[in-house]
C-alpha cells in the first residue's frame, strides 16, 4: 500500500508549530508495512489543498490529510478536499447527531460549518475534540491537534495494510564517507534497504522483508566496520 501525507497549516510553514503529525504517521504506517511515498506541507488555502489532494489521490492508494479542521476562519481543509472531488460541503446528518451527543456541545452551538463535510463523505468521530474528520473515497481527513489526530487514526488504522518489514541498526564509529564501498557491497550481497544517519556515530539501518535477511546483512557489516567502544 502506497500513501501520501498532506499536512495543512500556515503555522507549520512559519515554524510556529512543529510538524510532529507527519513523523508520527510515518512511523505508524511504516510499522504496518505501508510505504509512505511523499509528505507535503501546504498553507490554509483551498486551491492548494484541492490541487495537492487531487494529485495524491490519483497517484497513491490512500491519502492522509491533517490540520485545518474546526470552527475558526483559517480551517479550510474540508472545503479544499470537497473541491478536489468537485463536491459541495453539506450538513452531514451523522456529524450533527454526533455533535449533539457531546457533553456541553451541540451542532447549533458551534460555528457554521463544523458539521459540514464533503457530500458523500464518511464521518470520523473525534474522541478528543469537537472537529469531526471524514473519509472521501480514499482520502482520510484528520484534525491537526496531535492527540485528536492520533486517536482518529487508530479508528481506521486497520484500513492501512501492507507487509511489515524488519529492520536492524548497526552503529559505526567511522566517517560516513569512509563506508561507501562497504555499503555498496552490502547492497550487492543482500536484498536490503540501507539508510545511513550520521551523528556522534553513524547509524546504519538495514531493512528487509525477511528478518533473517536483515540479521545476516547486519552480521556481515559488523565484521567489516569499527564499532563504538
Amino acid at each position: 500500500m502506497r500513501v501520501g501525507i498532506v499536512t495543512v497549516g500556515d503555522e507549520l510553514l512559519s515554524g510556529d508549530t512543529e510538524n510532529t503529525n507527519a513523523t508520527w504517521l510515518c512511523d505508524r504506517l511504516d510499522a504496518r508495512g505501508v510505504e509512505v511515498r511523499r509528505v507535503t506541507t501546504i498553507p490554509d488555502d483551498v486551491a492548494d489543498i484541492a490541487r495537492t489532494v487531487n494529485e495524491y489521490y490519483a497517484e497513491y492508494d490512500a491519502v492522509i490529510v491533517t490540520g485545518g479542521l474546526g470552527p475558526t476562519h483559517d480551517d479550510r481543509t474540508m472545503e479544499g478536499v470537497a473541491a478536489a472531488f468537485g463536491r459541495d460541503l453539506v450538513e452531514h446528518a451523522d456529524a450533527v447527531e454526533w455533535l449533539d451527543g457531546q457533553d456541553g456541545y451541540s451542532a447549533a452551538d458551534l460555528a457554521d460549518g463544523t458539521a459540514h463535510l464533503p457530500a458523500g463523505a464518511r464521518l470520523l468521530e473525534n474522541d478528543s475534540g469537537v472537529a469531526p474528520g471524514a473519509v472521501v473515497e480514499t482520502v482520510y481527513v484528520f484534525p491537526g491537534v496531535p492527540d485528536e489526530m492520533r486517536t482518529m487514526f487508530e479508528r481506521v488504522a486497520d484500513e492501512f495494510t501492507g507487509t511489515p518489514r524488519h529492520a536492524v541498526t548497526v552503529e559505526v564509529d567511522e566517517p560516513e564517507s569512509a563506508l561507501i564501498d562497504r555499503l555498496e557491497e552490502l547492497r550487492d550481497r543482500f536484498d536490503v534497504t540501507v539508510g545511513s544517519y550520521p551523528g556522534e556515530t553513524v547509524r546504519i539501518k538495514l531493512t528487509a522483508e525477511e528478518a533473517a535477511t536483515a540479521e545476516k546483512a547486519a552480521a556481515w557489516l559488523h565484521e567489516r566496520v569499527q564499532s563504538p567502544e
